[in-house]
C-alpha cells in the first residue's frame, strides 16, 4: 500500500518535517530523513506531495498550491468510514465528497461525532475556547502541532456543539490554521 504526506514549501523553506517524519514512523515504521528527498522547485508556495510505501519513498511530486475557497460544507454521515492512514488510494472518502451537493467540501460525521473533512482537520471555537474532535479519521499534522501547543483541546464534538460554535477553522499542511469567517454547514439530521 502507497501513503503520502502533503508538505508545505515557500522560499524555498520546507515546513513542519519534524511532524511529518513522526507520522510517517507511525504509518509504517520507518525513521525517513526528508530532507534527502525535498528540493523545493522554487519560491513560491508550493505543495509537495511525498510518496511512500513500507520499503522508503517512492515519488516526490511539486505542484504551485493555489488555496481553494471553502466556505460551505455539508454534513455526510458514515459510521465505518476509515483513514487513519494518509493513504493514496482514498476511494471512501471520494465517495463521501460526491454527497456534498452545492456545497465546497464535507465535514464526516461518524457515530454521531464530527470527525473531519475530506482534506483537512476541523477546529471550533465554543466556550471560549478551540477545540478539535478527540477521534479524527486522520491525525494531521498541523492538528498535532496545535494541540501540543495547547492553543487546540482534544474533546468528542457533538452535532449540537457544532451548531453551537461561534467560529469555524479547518487545519491541514497547506493552509495551517484556516479560520473560516463567514460558514455554512448543511445537513443536520434531527
Amino acid at each position: 500500500m502507497k501513503f503520502f504526506e502533503t508538505i508545505k514549501c515557500e522560499d524555498y523553506e520546507i515546513f513542519n518535517l519534524d511532524f511529518h517524519k513522526k507520522r510517517i514512523a507511525n504509518t509504517v515504521g520507518l525513521n525517513i530523513n526528508l530532507e534527502e528527498y525535498i528540493y523545493p522547485p522554487n519560491a513560491k508556495l508550493i505543495k509537495c506531495k511525498l510518496i511512500y510505501d513500507e520499503c522508503g519513498v517512492t515519488d516526490v511530486l511539486y505542484d504551485v498550491y493555489v488555496k481553494k475557497d471553502v466556505t460551505s460544507f455539508q454534513l455526510v454521515y458514515d459510521d465505518n468510514i476509515k483513514y487513519n492512514k494518509k493513504a493514496l488510494l482514498r476511494d471512501d472518502l471520494d465517495a463521501l465528497s460526491e454527497k456534498r451537493k452545492k456545497s465546497d467540501e464535507i465535514i464526516i460525521v461518524k457515530n454521531n461525532l464530527i470527525t473531519d473533512t475530506s482534506i483537512a482537520n476541523i477546529a471550533i471555537y465554543l466556550d471560549e475556547e478551540w477545540i478539535t474532535p478527540k477521534v479524527a479519521l486522520l491525525e494531521g499534522t498541523t492538528k498535532a502541532r496545535y494541540v501540543e501547543n495547547n492553543i487546540l483541546k482534544l474533546k468528542d464534538i457533538t452535532l449540537e456543539m457544532l451548531k453551537n460554535c461561534t467560529e469555524f477553522a479547518t487545519l491541514n499542511a497547506m493552509i495551517g490554521f484556516n479560520i473560516i469567517e463567514d460558514f455554512k454547514i448543511e445537513g443536520y439530521k434531527k
